[in-house]
């Protein structure tokens, strides 16, 4: 497996087969599977909603300089990341890549 930390998306990413989620997931500890809605998601707790605000963007540089760009949900004290590559209709190593720093993102920490 590759390093995840270390790791760049990719524009041509293949589909990730669904027998395969499980070697992925241990990678992303606290990232859940959704494979009926075909995307990866985690919440993230914080003390305050100046956390959260630093964490969405701290996840918004992720993803820029990824460009891979996830779903957030956001509320005062909680944000939710969910990934999906949507142009291979579910997940690739895109989506494992870009949880994995955004689980590594210091912001992430706070819980």
């Amino acid at each position: 497996m590759m390093n995840l930390l270390l790791a760049r998306c990719t524009p041509q990413s293949e589909p990730l087969p669904l027998e395969q989620l499980a070697d992925w997931l241990v990678q992303v500890p606290g990232w859940q599977a959704d494979p009926e809605h075909k995307l990866i998601a985690r919440r993230f707790d914080f003390d305050n909603f100046y956390q959260v605000m630093a964490f969405a963007n701290a996840v918004a540089e992720i993803a820029h300089a990824q460009d891979h760009h996830p779903d957030l949900m956001l509320s005062f004290n909680a944000s939710t990341v969910s990934f999906s590559t949507h142009s291979v209709l579910g997940l690739s190593a895109n989506d494992f890549i870009c949880a994995a720093q955004v689980s590594a993102l210091p912001e992430a920490s706070a819980e």
